[in-house]
């Protein structure tokens, strides 16, 4: 087979629990770093407002919607991801976007526990422990928790679960994890097909070739009739078209980064193959967004490229010494450079507090017209939408922030948006120096 696992020898009590050390560690860290953002609103409403919107509708029993993607938008016209509905029930007791950034910390710190346990059983218990920690100061992690909410977090565990099982020639439990990809995003079925591929290579011949149909099918459909029909504009929203050459710097750069953690080990190891579907289709895509190392695209990467790192490395035992110093290193880059954008945010914690009470004249259940940083601080009780300068919204309440965002638009356009309002019909009723609340009179 192509897959040989020869574990170390049994390992004490102690060094059993060390896995699970390392993920209650980044659990807190994580869950500490993304609720300190939405303290400081550097929390977004595009998109934790967008995905909050959605499990709300889920813990009230209707269809997930967003009105910041559009007055009663269908979220899974958007991006496929029912899989949202399982945070509906912790939701109604905790109605908060907090809720969403805490349950994604533990869902990041999971995938922690396979990936460190295959590291120290192949590894060593120093090796491993190291490579674990390099793990959780991964960028593709820190980058993600970095950047609010994302439906990929329920497919990190899972495809943590995956390698490791796929490691020990657990076949069937590997695909058992790896199924429930196809409700988290519609890309993912491919992952899944990546993953049957490997089933094929070690001679799971009827079980893999299974799998891949399944998985290519899947998200066939998923692109080219669901996503459509449940789209308002009947076509899938991301298809950006091609862009294969374009950005090569960046991109040579972010694969090179992908990599490097694991001394290159990684390369060595079949277990590389389910990160390829993934890779792929950003590299090719015309959206330079895709192509370097920020937001959350690279999360559903990293255990994949761990794992097969710390089995290339078993494999040719060189690599062995090199991939836990190379995970560490990395690991303090990305802490480094991701810690550099965790500041006290925009404002003063005199004008947060300012703010904080100018939304607090907002009622509940009113619909409101929200800057980008202040959605957060509404979506769990208003229905909000977004001030992106455009006009054709005229909701009871809008609520702009000092300084605006230039994204969507130009800070020009949202000014004069902002006048525009004022001039018909709306009366400023609150502000300060960082806020601005107005009425529809």
């Amino acid at each position: 087979m192509l897959i040989d696992f020869a574990p170390a020898p049994a390992r004490t009590r102690e060094t059993r629990a060390v896995p699970y050390v390392v993920a209650a560690v980044a659990f807190a860290g994580y869950a500490a770093w993304s609720l300190q953002r939405l303290r400081t609103f550097d929390a977004s409403g595009f998109d934790l407002g967008i995905f909050e919107q959605a499990v709300r509708s889920y813990a009230h029993g209707r269809l997930p919607v967003s009105d910041l993607l559009g007055a009663g938008f269908p979220t899974l016209g958007d991006h496929f991801h029912p899989i949202l509905a399982l945070l509906a029930p912790v939701y109604l007791l905790w109605p908060s976007p907090g809720c969403l950034l805490v349950a994604q910390a533990l869902l990041f710190a999971l995938s922690a526990v396979p990936v460190t346990r295959c590291a120290i059983q192949l590894l060593g218990d120093r090796r491993g422990a190291l490579a674990g920690a390099g793990y959780v100061l991964s960028w593709g992690l820190l980058s993600a928790v970095n950047f609010d909410f994302h439906e990929v977090c329920f497919a990190v565990p899972m495809l943590a679960f995956t390698a490791e099982h796929l490691l020990r020639g657990r076949w069937r439990p590997a695909v058992w994890c790896a199924l429930p990809l196809v409700l988290v995003k519609e890309d993912l079925p491919l992952t899944l097909a990546a993953v049957g591929v490997v089933l094929v290579l070690n001679r799971q011949r009827r079980l893999g070739w299974t799998v891949i149909v399944f998985g290519v099918v899947t998200s066939v459909l998923l692109f080219v009739v669901v996503l459509p029909a449940l789209n308002p504009g009947g076509a899938y929203a991301h298809g950006s078209g091609l862009n294969p050459f374009g950005g090569a710097i960046v991109k040579v750069s972010m694969v090179l980064a992908l990599l490097a953690p694991t001394a290159f080990a990684a390369l060595r190891s079949p277990l590389l193959l389910p990160a390829v579907p993934t890779l792929l289709w950003r590299l090719v895509s015309a959206n330079d967004r895709y192509w370097g190392m920020g937001y959350h695209y690279s999360a559903v990467l990293m255990p994949i490229v761990f794992i097969a790192g710390v089995h290339g490395a078993r494999r040719f035992g060189g690599f062995k010494r090199y991939l836990p110093v190379c995970a560490v290193i990395a690991g303090l880059a990305s802490l480094g450079l991701q810690a550099a954008h965790l500041t006290s945010g925009v404002w003063t914690p005199a004008q947060r507090a300012g703010i904080d009470a100018v939304l607090a004249r907002i009622p509940d259940g009113a619909t409101v017209l929200a800057s980008n940083r202040l959605a957060p601080r509404l979506t769990s009780r208003c229905t909000v939408l977004f001030f992106d300068g455009g006009t054709g919204r005229r909701p009871e309440w809008v609520v702009v922030a000092r300084p605006e965002q230039s994204w969507p638009t130009t800070l020009a356009t949202k000014a004069a948006a902002l006048a525009n309002l004022e001039d018909t019909g709306y009366r400023r009723v609150d502000g300060t120096d960082s806020v601005v609340l107005l009425h529809r009179e």
